[in-house]
Order: C-alpha cells, then sequence, then structure tokens
C-alpha cells in the first residue's frame, strides 16, 4: 500500500460530486446567503451557481439535507436571507477535498533557499504522521531524516494548509527557511537544480 493510499484511508473522503461542489463552495466562498423570498431555497442555489444545474433539483435539496443532519453544514434565518456555511466538522471534512488537490508551484528561477519542514508527532497521532508523511512525498517534498523534509520553492501556504488540516501545533511542525544546509548536491540534483 502507498503512502497516497495510506493517506485515503485514514481520512474519509466526500463521494459524490455534489457533495464536493458543496464543501467547494462553502471553503472558497466562506457561506451561501440567498433571498429568502420563497421556500424554494434549493432552486434559488441551482440557479445562482451554474455548476449545480447540471444536478437534479431532488439531489441537491437532499444532498443540504443530509449534510445539515450530518452536522457538516449549517443553514439559518436571518433577516429575509437564508445563509450556509460550513460547521467545524464540515470544515474539517472539507478539508481533504483541499488537501487532495494540492500542488506546490516550481518557478523558473530557484531562490538558493532550502525549505525544510520538520514535525514531531506523538505516537498516539501516528496514523496523522504517516499520512503526512505520504502527502509530503506525494508533493515532491525530499526526505532529509524521518521527520525532516526538504522542498527548494515557496511552500508556506501550502505547508500552513497541512499544518491546520491535521491540527498540528507550531511546536509539531515547523517551517525552516535556509540559505546553508551543507553539502546539498544530493537535493540540487534531486530537484535538477
Amino acid at each position: 500500500m502507498t503512502n497516497t493510499r495510506k493517506y485515503k484511508y485514514y481520512f474519509k473522503k466526500p463521494k459524490s460530486e455534489i457533495v464536493k461542489d458543496v464543501f467547494s463552495l462553502l471553503l472558497t466562498g466562506g457561506a451561501i446567503i440567498i433571498a429568502a423570498n420563497s421556500p424554494y431555497f434549493v432552486q434559488n442555489v441551482i440557479k445562482r451557481y451554474e455548476k449545480w444545474k447540471k444536478y437534479p433539483k431532488s439531489k441537491v435539496s437532499d444532498t443540504f439535507y443530509r449534510l445539515r443532519q450530518q452536522g457538516l453544514i449549517d443553514i439559518k434565518m436571518v433577516n429575509h436571507q437564508i445563509y450556509i456555511s460550513l460547521t467545524e466538522e464540515g470544515r474539517k471534512r472539507a478539508g481533504i477535498h483541499q488537501i487532495d488537490k494540492l500542488k506546490l508551484a516550481r518557478p523558473k528561477q530557484w531562490d538558493r533557499k532550502w525549505r525544510l519542514l520538520i514535525f514531531d508527532i506523538p505516537q498516539e497521532r501516528k496514523t496523522y504522521r504517516e499520512a503526512l508523511r505520504g502527502k509530503l512525498k506525494e508533493l515532491g517534498f525530499f526526505q532529509l531524516q524521518k521527520s525532516v523534509w526538504a522542498y527548494p520553492f515557496e511552500c508556506r501556504p501550502e505547508v500552513e494548509l497541512l499544518q491546520d488540516f491535521f491540527g498540528l501545533s507550531h511546536n509539531e511542525m515547523r517551517l525552516i527557511i535556509a540559505e546553508n544546509i551543507g553539502d546539498d548536491r544530493d537535493l540540487r540534483q534531486e530537484f535538477d537544480l
């Protein structure tokens, strides 16, 4: 079993495309706000968001109902507007969708700095540690030591997203930017620098 498969095994992903679309919209927009001038808010959602027109109205309605029952979204009516947002549990579940799409950009020119990611995750959170290692490998980091990984390009936003997703404190995971790490010929060769 590869690290990527382990990673996907440990964290429950949304299975249907419509759930992914709901999570994606709520993650990027923060909330859906709809004028509640009729009781058919699902129809208003479909009208407002083009990519949802491909789904039957009943499926959209069922999805919102199910996500609300599971405690993943919150639906409130305030001043004749309906607010739909992710709950804390919903943000965690939706985070896997963001993590799966995560990619690191490679600029044309290297700034001659190494990004060293170090982490110390306790044994009782071994599942998270293994999933993080799998994701770092998938993203193209190079493993210097068991919990020390190197990357030559800017990656702070992506590392912060991983740190937030795995719920790791600053003491458990740090990103260090270094100009000199000693003999780095093997790293330069690995990254074709």
